[in-house]
């Protein structure tokens, strides 16, 4: 899986562009629930479309519109992957086991892990 970093603003600015499927800047500065300037914005986008998760779309007056390159999940995944890989050793065990354990989930999380489970060990047999 392909290693992908992304900030934490820029992951703010992808959210908007998979919600949407098609933002402007100002689309973008208007749906972020924070306090962050247009150029800043503008600025991560920018960034965006060089690690080429954003393509430039066509221009709505003197705006141009940017439209989604890569899939959440494809950013997910290879989140993920690099998480997995820098806090535990590349173990998916153990990453599952201290999300387990932590606080973060409910049950209704875990019983659902344990289906996924099942259903993934009914497919490999």
């Amino acid at each position: 899986m392909q290693r992908i970093q992304i900030t934490k603003c820029e992951a703010e600015v992808m959210e908007v562009v998979w919600a949407k499927g098609q933002v402007t800047v100002g689309d973008v500065v208007a749906a972020i629930d924070r306090d962050l300037a247009y150029t800043t914005i503008m600025t991560t986008m920018r960034i965006l479309e060089e690690k080429e998760f954003l393509k430039r779309g066509e221009k709505i007056g003197r705006a141009y519109t940017y439209l989604p390159k890569v899939t959440r999940e494809k950013v997910q995944g290879g989140m993920l992957a690099e998480l997995t890989d820098q806090l535990f050793g590349g173990s998916v065990r153990s990453l599952v086991l201290s999300l387990m354990k932590s606080e973060q989930i409910s049950h209704a999380e875990v019983e659902a892990l344990r289906l996924a489970a099942e259903k993934l060990e009914e497919t490999d047999e």
